[in-house]
């Protein structure tokens, strides 16, 4: 219950400021916990954490103005923000498995304009399992081989192409029933394989690179791509889709993906607040966190963490995993 003391403060010119301020907070809690983003929402559903962080602001500001109704809807809100983002900084409860440790690493090139060698650094020092990349193009693929990746990762499934639809996946084991599908959105492959992992069931890994609602034009393409993601299969095989998805956890599609039966690596980690695009060419826009390692519920994560890449817009996302025994 929220108890005040006192008159109200300021007249009607502050409760009218009170509503102003709390209705978009509001607004915004409503839209996210009933996953209605549309249109130009998709977009800004995206920067759901930095309203949450200010929404006990809006709330308290209503409490010190002693506006009962603003005041009451404002503390729900901000309630309702914080509940939906708060836990990706918890480590969640870890399935039993006792399988061997895969090092999963997920980079976004940009174009083909990363920096390969500090690319072909981080697989080396973070001793990397696996790799999946998008937007990988020939020069870069050439690149990346000629500087020691065709060694420290022998085994791919690739499909370097000109421009941002190429894709990829590498391995320090052998891979089998390897491929590419392209999405119907901006027509972005996406690599995938299984990975015969020592002492673990068969791992099935693929590239994802949904579509990205950068114009409201291309929203459509964007859902397109979304709902074409290939969900869990909880009681099958193990899988694990890495890549950029163009979506945070806060977009309804992509929870839906997750309720199949994956689990969000950063979030399981409690590292879900690491933006992965800011973009980083100078516009104001703060990071958010459209990269995801998505692993089969069987899949325990041990550890996630992002890194630099220079040259790309998108920060590398690593995820240490524990597979069940096979």
């Amino acid at each position: 219950m929220i108890t005040m003391s006192g008159p109200p403060r300021g007249g009607r010119p502050a409760t009218a400021a009170c509503w102003l301020a709390v209705a978009p907070v509001a607004a915004w809690a409503l839209i996210r916990l009933t996953g209605l983003e549309r249109g130009p929402l998709v977009q800004a559903i995206a920067f759901t954490p930095y309203v949450a962080a200010t929404a006990p602001v809006v709330a308290l500001a209503a409490l010190a103005l002693r506006r009962r109704a603003p005041a009451a809807v404002a503390v729900l809100a901000a309630l309702a923000l914080i509940g939906a983002v708060a836990p990706r900084a918890i480590p969640g409860d870890r399935p039993a498995a006792d399988g061997p440790t895969v090092r999963l690493l997920t980079a976004n090139l940009r174009l083909g304009s990363a920096d390969a060698a500090a690319l072909v650094d981080l697989v080396r020092t973070r001793r990397v399992d696996v790799l999946t990349v998008q937007e990988l193009t020939p020069p870069l693929a050439a690149e990346l081989d000629r500087l020691g990746l065709a060694t420290l990762l022998p085994h791919r499934s690739s499909n370097p192409e000109v421009g941002s639809t190429g894709s990829g996946v590498y391995a320090r084991h052998p891979l089998r029933d390897g491929g590419h599908r392209r999405n119907q959105g901006f027509f972005f492959t996406q690599a995938y394989a299984t990975v015969a992992v020592p002492g673990a069931p068969p791992l099935r890994v693929e590239s994802a690179h949904p579509a990205a609602p950068y114009a409201l034009d291309v929203v459509p393409d964007w859902w397109t791509d979304q709902r074409a993601q290939p969900p869990a299969t909880p009681d099958g095989g193990l899988s694990v889709l890495a890549g950029d998805f163009n979506a945070t956890l806060d977009h309804a599609a992509l929870r839906n993906l997750i309720a199949t039966g994956y689990t969000d690596a950063a979030d399981a980690a409690g590292a879900g607040f690491g933006g992965t695009w800011g973009p980083y060419d100078g516009d104001p826009i703060p990071p958010i966190t459209i990269d995801h390692v998505l692993v089969h519920r069987r899949v325990a994560v041990v550890a996630a963490g992002t890194f630099p890449v220079p040259g790309s817009d998108h920060r590398a996302l690593l995820a240490e995993l524990r597979l069940p025994a096979g």
